[in-house]
């Protein structure tokens, strides 16, 4: 079949923007589809934030701008929740504190020193760590008397680039509750090594040989503990004889969540002798779209978006006007679920979903809604259908965002794709539209 999105009455791709508006490649003349954005300062909350831009540099962008990130290779809208990095010096493994204090950092049987190659921001501000010459030690950066909330879930982020000698990082976290918490991983291969007593870990890619780490882990009874940066030479292992060997090292960031499956970091938040937190992304919370771009009887809405993260909470985009009274929403939720919502004033209500997906994988979703044939098609399937339930009434459907029709789920993810149809597509226009 021809290109589907250009049957589309509203494209939204990651390829437009001007400050405090995503704006949409069709329609190309009014009236137009832009929808509002926002990630606002406030206080003390920043709206600044980061991206991996197409050059794969890491770029802060400024506030209520938002972030194409070409993170994994093809760019996409990233959006994201309000975030923390408590560790004060996030660039700087000599000072500062870390979550809910700490001491000052140790480098015992290592060197750090500032400022020695290109980092993932392209300039050159990374560290690097260099093992002492000495036999069977560990060669790390210490925190001592490291205060964490009980029951959080905390997260410990680091980007790593193998040096000269050995290929293995880790990181630990000791005297928490009965169990140290470890994690390995290759920053030759940037595969993840043994994890013991982990919540969760992660490495990621960045490109030039750089690596994100992370490693989350939670605890009840004892509270503090010591976080440990090491630079190793086989994986479950962190003591070996050293003689010179070294990784480059930039970006700490350390998080905590009340969310038991938030464990993954956020994007990267720069810090410099105090914790920074960055503003949530939104869009289209406040726009309000001309009715003729919209069929609000019959129509077909897509998206092809990812989680980042599958957390357990609910994260939705909707088309609607405004309210739950008339909606259509498409949302992950807990257990892999990607579910299609609709309610309508006219009294009925259709939930159609499936369950077991990785939802950190991108997902092509269409949301065929017609009067007595409504249908949710998920990466080339047809998973359920409503045969008896009507749908909207005539001009009523005028907003598109990233919440519920009043403002609640506020999505968290990546979108490579917005779109609304005018006309609910064929069958096998939507086996092809989301194959």
């Amino acid at each position: 079949m021809a290109n589907l999105l250009e049957k589309a009455s509203i494209l939204i791709t990651p390829t437009a923007y001007d400050v405090g508006s995503i704006n949409a490649i069709k329609p190309k003349e009014s009236p137009y589809a832009d929808l509002d954005f926002t990630r606002a300062t406030s206080g003390s909350v920043v709206g600044t934030a980061n991206r991996e831009n197409a050059n794969g540099e890491l770029e802060q962008v400024a506030q209520n701008v938002p972030r194409i990130d070409y993170l994994g290779g093809e760019g996409h809208w990233l959006i994201e929740p309000q975030a923390t990095n408590t560790a004060t010096y996030s660039n700087d493994l000599s000072q500062g504190a870390i979550f809910s204090g700490s001491s000052s950092p140790q480098s015992p049987n290592a060197t750090l020193t500032a400022n020695q190659a290109t980092s993932p921001d392209g300039t050159t501000n990374s560290m690097k760590l260099t093992c002492d010459t000495d036999t069977n030690q560990i060669h790390h950066i210490r925190i001592e008397n490291v205060v964490v909330v009980s029951d959080n879930t905390n997260i410990i982020s680091l980007f790593v680039k193998k040096g000269s000698g050995v290929d293995f990082f880790a990181i630990a976290c000791d005297n928490y509750d009965t169990n140290n918490k470890r994690a390995w991983f290759n920053v030759n291969t940037g595969v993840l090594g043994a994890q013991l007593n982990v919540a969760g870990s992660s490495i990621e890619d960045y490109g030039d040989g750089w690596y994100r780490c992370s490693m989350a882990f939670k605890t009840t009874t004892l509270v503090i503990g010591t976080v440990r940066l090491i630079v190793t030479n086989a994986d479950n292992t962190t003591q070996f004889d050293g003689n010179g060997e070294f990784h480059y090292l930039y970006g700490l960031q350390c998080e905590t969540s009340d969310n038991d499956n938030a464990t993954k970091p956020t994007s990267y938040i720069p810090t410099s002798a105090q914790t920074v937190t960055r503003a949530e992304d939104a869009f289209g919370l406040n726009t309000t779209l001309d009715t003729s771009l919209i069929n609000s009887t019959e129509g077909t809405f897509y998206t092809e978006m990812a989680a980042l993260v599958d957390d357990g909470t609910d994260r939705a985009i909707s088309l609607s006007d405004g309210t739950l009274n008339n909606t259509i929403w498409l949302r992950f939720r807990s257990g892999g679920q990607v579910q299609m919502k609709l309610t309508t004033d006219l009294g009925s209500t259709t939930t159609i979903f499936s369950s077991s997906f990785t939802t950190t994988n991108f997902f092509k979703i269409a949301a065929r809604f017609k009067t007595n044939d409504i249908a949710l098609y998920i990466n080339g399937t047809q998973v359920g259908t409503n045969t008896s339930n009507p749908t909207f009434s005539a001009n009523t459907l005028d907003k598109i965002k990233s919440a519920r029709g009043t403002n609640t789920d506020i999505f968290s993810g990546k979108i490579k794709c917005i779109a609304v149809f005018k006309e609910g597509l064929t069958d096998a226009e939507l086996t092809c539209l989301t194959t």
